[in-house]
């Protein structure tokens, strides 16, 4: 099949990290041969929420916090599509954070990219959950004073099966993390690390070249327990990449109808259908 492409202009300002994550994802479909038709790409609100608008795929924009629900609404309607959500920290964690307990529970088949920059960059600032304590922003002058939330170690704790972490200034490794989660069956969180050049002056590209390291062969990511001590190094050091890792039952596994076809491909009672509308006509 052939595919157009439309570049588009982005919104984000030079040198934001945003454009290596949509690069990597970019390589990483293209490398795992999804085609455009097959995958459906989902953002809330945020600069990282407007990865969507610059992809050749189906693509839905929602509400502040709220995509994740069209997400797993999407997948299990149709479980055919590849379902990936790219948001931000604030939009994830956030304003989006009871969703976020709650798909982990559910372990909808789906990938979470959370663009986590530690600051509000498209509200101009504010600190957000990822947040370092101290951080001094216009809107924070004597510093933040809230804990800042650690997004792997909850992922860990209430059951996800799929957790990882990579860093937008080292999109190599970004590209490996972001196909092993999309092949993950179930949800599978990656939080990435990615600079924002205008607001966040702490968490600059070298801040963080001065500290993550990547894991290697020697980690186990299927010791839950270690894992949950390693999602806690932050600091002087930083680990990038696969975290925790374990097969478990996704959501549509406990519907065997969702495994003979999919919601959309069942047919319908059009007359029924037309019946409930006119009662909110």
């Amino acid at each position: 099949m052939d595919y157009k492409y439309k570049k588009y202009e982005t919104a984000w300002c030079p040198g934001c990290g945003n454009f290596a994550i949509l690069d990597s994802l970019k390589q990483s479909l293209e490398e795992l041969d999804l085609p455009p038709h097959e995958v459906l790409v989902v953002g809330g609100i945020g600069q990282a929420a407007k990865t969507p608008q610059y992809l050749n795929t189906n693509g839905f924009a929602g509400l502040h916090g709220r995509a994740l629900p069209v997400a797993i609404a999407a997948k299990i309607a149709n479980s055919k599509l590849k379902v990936i959500v790219n948001t931000g920290d604030g939009d994830s964690y956030g304003e989006g954070g009871n969703h976020f307990i709650h798909n982990i529970r559910r372990n909808v088949d789906i990938t979470h990219f959370v663009h986590d920059n530690q600051i509000y960059g498209l509200t101009k600032g504010q600190a957000s959950p990822t947040s370092d304590l101290g951080h001094i922003t216009d809107f924070t002058p004597k510093g933040v004073t809230n804990n800042p939330l650690n997004p792997l170690l909850l992922a860990i704790s209430l059951g996800a099966g799929f957790v990882g972490r990579a860093y937008a200034g080292k999109k190599d490794h970004l590209v490996r993390i972001m196909k092993a989660a999309i092949n993950y069956e179930g949800y599978a969180l990656v939080d990435i690390l990615q600079p924002c050049v205008s607001f966040n002056k702490r968490n600059t590209y070298q801040w963080y070249n001065d500290r993550v390291y990547i894991l290697d062969d020697s980690y186990d990511y299927t010791d839950k327990f270690s894992a949950m001590e390693k999602s806690q190094e932050w600091g002087d050091s930083i680990p990038l990449g696969i975290i925790y890792k374990e097969n478990k039952k996704t959501y549509l596994d406990n519907y065997k109808f969702a495994k003979q076809t999919t919601l959309v491909e069942l047919e319908n009672d059009k007359d029924l259908i037309k019946k409930y509308i006119k009662k909110f006509i």
